[in-house]
C-alpha cells in the first residue's frame, strides 16, 4: 500500500495560480455585492414616471 501512496504522491503536480486561492471567493464577492448595488438603484425606475394608456381605449376598462 505504501508503494501506492509514494507513486501517488509523486505524480501529483501542483498548478500554480495567478492570485492565492483566498482571492478568488473575494472577487466573487465584490462582483456580486456590485451587481446587487446596481440592481438595487433601479428598484423604482418604473414607478417614476406617470402610467399613460396606449390606445385610447384602454384607459375606460371595458375590456373589448
Amino acid at each position: 500500500m505504501s508503494i501506492f501512496l509514494n507513486v501517488l504522491a509523486s505524480s501529483e503536480e501542483l498548478a500554480p495560480l495567478v492570485l492565492p486561492a483566498p482571492v478568488f471567493p473575494l472577487i466573487a464577492a465584490v462582483v456580486f455585492t456590485t451587481l446587487a448595488f446596481v440592481t438595487w438603484s433601479f428598484r423604482d425606475v418604473a414607478n417614476r414616471q406617470e402610467r399613460v394608456p396606449s390606445k385610447a381605449g384602454d384607459a375606460h376598462g371595458t375590456g373589448h
